[in-house]
């Protein structure tokens, strides 16, 4: 890979997330149009977005530098979790992060990463055929048992709670 290339990749993952930031900044001003209440857009939130954006970009960088190194554990380790990594990191160094984050709107930011996962699983539709039927069997229960657990463990806190 050259480095012209190099830099060509990180201006395509860097104009993807900046696509992303945009829709989660046309969300949250869809939602504060129709229902009025919620994070309000304003210079904390646009760094919010910023700082998730530069976390993204980081956590990409560290990927791209990691797949270079002789250990089979770092170079399958996913970009998502670096992402994670370097989020964690930075926001219990810095409170601001913390601050700017919250500053957006979490629904605001679930939109496009539902939008995106839908996308990505549409692509591979045909490769979902191939596989047996038996899958889909497997994937009601697993959806059934995440959803009672779920429900056995609001009910367990709502216990407690005394409501």
């Amino acid at each position: 890979m050259t480095k012209t290339t190099g830099l060509n990749q990180y201006v395509k993952y860097g104009l993807i997330l900046l696509l992303s930031i945009s829709l989660i900044l046309l969300t949250q001003g869809i939602k504060l149009l129709k229902y009025g209440g919620g994070a309000p857009i304003d210079g904390m939130a646009i760094m919010g977005l910023l700082t998730l954006w530069l976390f993204s970009m980081i956590g990409i960088m560290i990927t791209d530098v990691i797949k270079k190194a002789d250990i089979p554990v770092l170079r399958s380790f996913p970009i998502l979790g670096w992402v994670s990594i370097t989020s964690l990191v930075m926001c219990l160094i810095f409170d601001f992060f913390v601050t700017a984050i919250q500053a957006v709107d979490f629904l605001s930011i679930t939109t496009p990463i539902l939008t995106f996962a839908g996308i990505s699983v549409a692509d591979r539709l045909v490769d979902l055929r191939k596989t047996s039927w038996k899958v889909a069997i497997v994937a009601v229960f697993v959806f059934m048992g995440t959803y009672l657990a779920s429900a056995l463990l609001a009910q367990f806190g709502l216990m407690i709670s005394g409501n």
